[in-house]
Formats: structure tokens, C-alpha cells, sequence
């Protein structure tokens, strides 16, 4: 599939914000002196959903931590810009003030710092950024948002004054990850295995959560994940199986169908990284 393929999709009936492209190209990367990635090249533009796919250890998750700027991972050669901007210099806020966003397979908990105070300070950060004159979101005004955005998610208001993830159930760190995505509004989502762990009823709420974020800001998504069942509520622009980190195959919807009757034998030609 080459890039002159793509096909783009507007959001019918809104107004778009403006397209954003993250450029991946023959990126490597160790950990521990371990080569993890051995030459990623994609496109990411903005209104495509990327499903990233592949055996335990191919490199999944290695790659959005070395796009978010993991301080573990040594990126070795190639390189990684989001509209223009390198970002492999840059800090992990400076690159999610750029519009980079990523949603933690295991969230981790933040104790003694709401999850209302950390998105209105992560929000008014973001405005900082881009104009340091920008008018700040005030606690009074922020809850709202904050409030419309749990309940989209079906999560009930306490937790706006409750620790960040402190006590959260695996279903209620995933949806607040989301929650994050939904208030940040972010040019690219790097959603690393956001299914994982999820009951089929809290499957859905997160997946429509990620879909009316991704059409309400004409958003760029790469989506990691094991298993067909988040495609089946997210349906994908494009498919990848990463092995042995390269990506091996890339197609459209149908190869995610495919992988799901076939696995990923084909392709599991690398040891488990944890």
C-alpha cells in the first residue's frame, strides 16, 4: 500500500481542525542494549485510524513509548516528526504539547493529585504552549468539561476529586485515559493496548469514547492491540503487523479478520521483551 493510496475521510458535518501528519521513518531503538525496533517507517494523517498488530515482543509498545519519549528507550537511527517538527529531541510534555497523546496499557497511579486538577493543569499547560498569552480554563469553568467528558464515559462524577487512578478498577483507568484523550484533544493518539483487561461492556464505552473523540477533532489514531473485538466497534484505515520490529504486512480492515482466524504463527520470529 503506498501513500498515494490513502484514502482520506472527512468528518461529514463538522468543521475539520487542521490535518496533522506524523512521520515515522526507519526508526530504531534499544532498551537495555537490546535493538527493539529495527527500522519502522508509517504515515499518520489526521482522520485515520492505524491498528497496530503482532506477537508478544515484536515491538508494539515499544514504539509509542519511544514516540512519547520513553527515557528508557535509546532511539539508534531514524527519525520521527509530527507536522515538520522533529520530535526525538524534544521532552514528553513539549511533545504532548505538539498534540501527541498516549493512552498507557497500565496506567499508573498518582497519589494525592486529583484526576480533575492534573487535566485542568494538563489543558492549561497545553494552552501555555501555544499562546502565552491564552486564556486559562478556571476550576469552575473546567468542571463542566470535565463532567460531560465522565459522562461520556460512564463514570460517575466523584472521580474528578478522587487521586489519579488511586483505587481505579482496570475498566475505570482505561475509560480516565480516555477521558484525558476526549478534554487534551490531541493532533495524534497513541492508544497502546487500551483493550487490554476490559470487560466486553467497558470495551464498548472506550471505544466509543476513542471514535467520538477521533470524529469530534479529526484526529490521527494509532491503535495497538492483540485481538479483533476493539476493531469490531473501531473500524480501521489501515492495518499492521509488526514482527520482529519491522512492520511485516500491512493492509486494510480485512487483514485484522484474517490475523484473527490465522494468528500470528506466520510472523513470530522474535523472543518476548517485557
Amino acid at each position: 500500500m503506498t501513500n498515494s493510496t490513502r484514502q482520506h475521510s472527512a468528518i461529514e458535518g463538522q468543521t475539520a481542525a487542521p490535518s496533522s501528519t506524523l512521520v515515522i521513518k526507519d526508526l530504531h531503538a534499544k532498551v537495555e542494549g537490546k535493538e527493539i525496533l529495527k527500522g519502522i517507517s508509517l504515515i499518520i494523517n489526521s482522520g485515520e485510524i492505524h491498528a497496530v498488530m503482532g506477537p508478544n515482543g515484536s515491538g508494539k509498545s515499544t514504539l509509542c513509548k519511544v514516540l512519547m519519549g520513553h527515557p528508557k528507550y535509546e532511539v539508534t537511527k531514524g527519525s520521527a516528526s509530527l507536522n515538520g517538527i522533529d520530535i526525538l529531541d524534544l521532552e514528553p510534555n513539549e511533545r504532548a504539547n505538539l498534540g501527541l497523546f498516549l493512552g498507557f496499557q497500565h496506567p499508573m497511579e498518582i497519589a494525592g493529585v486529583t484526576l480533575g486538577n492534573f487535566l485542568r493543569l494538563a489543558k492549561n499547560a497545553q494552552i501555555k504552549s501555544h499562546n502565552k498569552d491564552g486564556q486559562t480554563i478556571g476550576p469552575v469553568e473546567f468542571m463542566g468539561t470535565m463532567k460531560e467528558n465522565l459522562d461520556l464515559l460512564k463514570m460517575d462524577h466523584k472521580f474528578i476529586g478522587r487521586s489519579v487512578n488511586e483505587g481505579f478498577s482496570g475498566g475505570e483507568r482505561k475509560r480516565a485515559e480516555i477521558a484525558q484523550m476526549a478534554i487534551l484533544k490531541p493532533k495524534i493518539s497513541l492508544l497502546d493496548e487500551i483493550d487490554s483487561g476490559l470487560d466486553i461492556d467497558a470495551l464498548k464505552i472506550v471505544a466509543k469514547g476513542i471514535k467520538d473523540t477521533f470524529e469530534k477533532t479529526n484526529s490521527g489514531v494509532l491503535l495497538v492491540t492483540h485481538y479483533q473485538r476493539i476493531l469490531d466497534y473501531i473500524e480501521p484505515n489501515f492495518v499492521h503487523v509488526i514482527s520482529d520490529g519491522k512492520i511485516a504486512k500491512s493492509g486494510g480492515p480485512e487483514l485484522a479478520h484474517e490475523l484473527e482466524k490465522t494468528g500470528y504463527e506466520q510472523f513470530e520470529n522474535c523472543k518476548i521483551v517485557n
